[in-house]
């Protein structure tokens, strides 16, 4: 069926016992040695690193997104699979899918067993992620999970330690995987890939600051002044915080900082109902809302749309596009997305 790179990075699907936890250490490989090959398939390994996820950073993803795009420059390459840990597989497949303009599938994967656990489900997930990448097409890049398929844009980690670890609380997963088949459902309409960023010496800051009863401007300030570039606002209910909130978001745009606003809930979008601090008082100090996508998806358009220029208005307008509002919603079910 197809000629599938897998691009090994580590997580729990490569973890050991350490003595006292586990953590990654195990090559491509070794973790390749545990899945049944889906028949017709041939694999090749790229050992990227082996890290947990928690320990990433913007370097190490901009590494694998650059590894992404020099895999399939191989035009006899028919897809990608990326073993990850799963504390942020979410960020990482929403950054390569932001870039990603090929046809051509790249798959996330992980665990939430270690390597070697006699009912682990890191073999059958990469089973199934490297069936995903060597017999669909044209829906982007996508975390295949527990017998699921899900759209990189929107999809996060909705289980600490359940097997059925992923989910967009927003919208229909993609498609399912069973009797050796991928069975495509329907697909997103995704925003125009943006450019390949190139890797910076030092990349900009982009932090995370969560609204709550009784937060004040401290953390957003203090953002500012460790030279954060982009900030992203976790704010309650429909995005809403206070007026004294709003005022520091004023004060941040005005001085050229990205603010992206997303919300503490689980599902739904961002929305413009309230004042007083709410989301109409953010939204005109400058604040972008992000629609359904949660904050750790959210820092990942501010940190491309940074990468993208400097200058403040452009950032604004890659940070929308990277955003989806053009797509927002918007579905189809082509007969093309039939399997291959």
């Amino acid at each position: 069926m197809g000629r599938i790179v897998v691009i090994s990075t580590g997580g729990t699907i490569a973890s050991r016992w350490q003595g006292s936890g586990f953590a990654a250490d195990a090559n491509g490989g070794e973790v390749m040695a545990t899945a049944p090959l889906p028949e017709g398939v041939s694999v090749e390994i790229v050992d990227l690193f082996s890290v947990n996820s928690p320990r990433l950073t913007t370097h190490h993803q901009l590494t694998l997104l650059r590894t992404v795009h020099e895999v399939l420059a191989d035009p006899g390459v028919d897809g990608i699979v990326v073993t990850h840990g799963t504390d942020t597989i979410e960020e990482s497949a929403f950054l390569v899918d932001l870039h990603h303009d090929d046809p051509r599938p790249v798959v996330f994967t992980g665990a939430q067993l270690p390597l070697g656990a006699t009912d682990g489900d890191g073999p059958g997930n990469l089973h199934d992620a490297l069936l995903t990448a060597a017999t669909t097409r044209g829906l982007g890049v996508v975390i295949a999970f527990d017998g699921k398929v899900h759209p990189a844009r929107g999809t996060v980690k909705t289980q600490t330690l359940a097997p059925d670890a992923f989910a967009d609380p927003s919208g229909a997963r993609l498609g399912n995987i069973g009797f050796g088949r991928v069975s495509v459902l329907r697909r997103t309409l995704r925003p125009a890939a943006l450019p390949l960023p190139a890797v910076p010496e030092t990349a900009p800051r982009v932090d995370m600051i969560m609204h709550h009863c009784d937060a004040d401007a401290l953390l957003l300030d203090a953002a500012l002044d460790a030279g954060a570039q982009g900030v992203v606002l976790v704010a309650t209910g429909a995005g809403n915080a206070t007026p004294e909130i709003a005022e520091a978001v004023a004060a941040a745009t005005s001085r050229g900082v990205l603010v992206a606003l997303t919300t503490r809930v689980q599902a739904g979008p961002v929305t413009e109902i309230y004042t007083h601090g709410g989301a109409v008082d953010l939204v005109a100090a400058g604040a972008v809302p992000t629609g359904t996508l949660r904050a750790g998806q959210a820092r990942i358009a501010v940190l491309s749309a940074l990468l993208a220029t400097t200058d403040p208005r452009e950032r604004d307008r890659v940070l929308r596009h990277a955003l989806g509002e053009a797509a927002a919603g918007a579905e189809a079910r082509p007969a093309d997305l039939a399997r291959v």
